[in-house]
């Protein structure tokens, strides 16, 4: 049978999928995840990078990038980091203060996280801005843990392609005490950030797969993201079937998947870039900075993305969602090929790459990761 191209409510109704998933063949490293019992939270571990302080951020000249890594932006004002930081504070709906800060940076957002008496997981990938993170972290006694690792990296599907710092999301939570919790539970964590520009749709779709395959993070339970992305971006996320140009997938997966709502609106201008030679707007070349700026528009947009308690049911799980992903891509690029025949060939080739996963995992030497070293 077809599957024809129609226009999709933001949530769908999933029982057209009842007893789809004995086609449904899991991916490498989609695991499946089953209940586990809350458990206590210890303190803050030890873990952090061996690195001598520096001075201060606003006395270093030196603290900016110099790896070759592509342009970031950073919140750099204090008056948005404090704006932020209450924002985030007056979202809280539990009693757990931990965050999971991605990429900080200068640590200006830290600082006033910090001062909102939160508890603070810094996920550094620039080796350059760690030297001041360490500084503040001796200074909040045992308040913020600095590490790193790329968020945006955690967990790659693909390990061939990926550039370090790479963690693997259970090795990283165990160090830190952070118990998995039922999926009907509270969000056990809390992670700020902001998403990198150039990867954005490619991101978008990692963090879907791991949702809806409850895995990565998303083992822990119904982990929050509140991040910054681009204002085109986020006009696709909540897009309805009204605006064509915008509803696509992506729009779909999250919206049956997560309450997506927009926390503030900030203009680009109130972010500094900062590429491999400092920051952008402070070279003489603009030429970078207005392709930056010209991909990400004008705003940026602080959405917080709450996966549902009922997202999973007898009809749409962990194990059969890839037919779910499978429909709607068919629906919306109005395919002509049976989804039948479709998903008998990704059966197929799901078959051959597990068996070559087998072989290469019974040939291959088990890597313990690296704790409190910089490579």
């Amino acid at each position: 049978m077809s599957v024809p191209a129609a226009g999709l409510s933001p949530r769908l109704a999933l029982s057209a999928l009842a007893g789809a998933g004995r086609f449904c063949v899991l991916g490498p490293g989609a695991a499946r995840r089953a209940g586990v019992c809350p458990g206590h939270r210890r303190a803050l571990s030890d873990l952090h990078p061996q690195l001598v302080p520096t001075e201060g951020f606003k006395d270093s000249p030196s603290w900016f990038p110099r790896c070759r890594s592509e342009p970031r932006s950073y919140i750099t004002s204090p008056k948005l980091a404090t704006t932020l930081a209450h924002i985030l504070e007056n979202e809280r709906k539990t009693p757990d203060k931990l965050l999971l800060e991605c990429n900080p940076g200068p640590g200006i957002l830290t600082e006033a996280l910090l001062k909102s008496k939160a508890k603070v997981i810094a996920l550094e990938s620039n080796r350059n801005f760690l030297p001041h993170l360490q500084s503040l972290r001796k200074k909040v006694d045992g308040e913020l843990e600095v590490i790193y690792c790329d968020f945006f990296k955690m967990d790659p599907r693909n390990f061939g392609i990926v550039k370090p710092p790479i963690m693997i999301s259970e090795t990283l939570f165990q160090h830190l005490g952070i118990a998995a919790v039922p999926w009907s539970e509270d969000t056990p964590l809390r992670v700020v950030g902001i998403f990198p520009a150039k990867n954005e749709k490619k991101i978008l779709w990692k963090l879907l797969y791991d949702l809806y395959s409850s895995t990565s993070v998303y083992s822990y339970g119904r982990v929050q993201l509140n991040m910054f992305i681009t204002e085109r971006e986020y006009e696709k996320l909540v897009a309805s079937p009204e605006t064509p140009h915008l509803y696509q997938v992506l729009s779909v997966l999250w919206q049956v998947a997560c309450k997506i709502k927009l926390l503030h609106v900030e203009p680009w201008s109130s972010f500094g870039v900062y590429g491999q030679r400092g920051r952008l707007d402070d070279l003489k070349n603009k030429k970078p900075l207005e392709q930056i700026n010209k991909h990400e528009g004008q705003n940026m947009c602080l959405i917080q993305l709450t996966p549902h308690q009922n997202l999973f049911t007898e009809n749409l799980t962990s194990i059969n969602y890839d037919v779910f992903f499978l429909m709607l891509k068919q629906c919306f690029m109005k395919r002509n090929f049976k989804l039948m025949d479709h998903l008998q060939k990704r059966e197929s080739k799901g078959n051959d790459r597990g068996r070559r996963n087998e072989s290469q995992a019974d040939s291959a030497p088990s890597a313990e990761p690296t704790w409190g070293s910089i490579p």
